[in-house]
């Protein structure tokens, strides 16, 4: 992933139904509502509008949005500040890209008498689950799982 537009895309889908709970961060009604909608989406809204609502004219985009939700203009409008800041920004960059990983599953499975050697398996950045399992007579040996921040 990187195209910044694209990024910067994915960002707006992420934050545009939590904006109007994100644009009052405090209140803590807002908070709750924001809960409510998904704790694990809400909380990586929360994370990616806390870095990037200082940013040029971020906020100010942002409110307009949430004024006129259905204006396709002031959405790509924000996706282009958006892009933008993570342009002009390459910490911000990184700690956006970070934020925006999904969750990564590495598993390592053996059924039916089957064997399994000399695996390694590398994971990076987001959420990880990380497992290894030998049922119905099966055999693993020298599996590695290493997650990498």
């Amino acid at each position: 992933m990187s195209d910044l537009n694209e990024i910067a895309g994915r960002i707006v889908q992420a934050l545009i139904p939590f904006l109007p709970y994100l644009l009052r961060i405090g209140d803590a009604a807002a908070d709750e509502v924001g809960r409510r909608m998904g704790a694990a989406a809400w909380e990586r809204a929360r994370a990616l509008w806390e870095r990037l609502r200082s940013r040029r004219s971020v906020e100010p985009v942002a409110q307009a949005v949430v004024a006129s939700p259905d204006n396709r203009a002031l959405r790509e409008a924000l996706r282009e500040e958006i892009a933008r800041a993570l342009a002009e920004d390459e910490a911000l960059q990184k700690e956006i890209l970070r934020l925006m990983q999904s969750e990564v599953i590495q598993q390592v499975l053996a059924k039916r008498g089957s064997q399994i050697r000399d695996v390694v398996q590398e994971a990076e950045g987001g959420p990880t689950i990380q497992e290894i399992q030998a049922s119905e007579d099966s055999n693993i040996e020298g599996v590695r799982q290493v997650r990498r921040r």
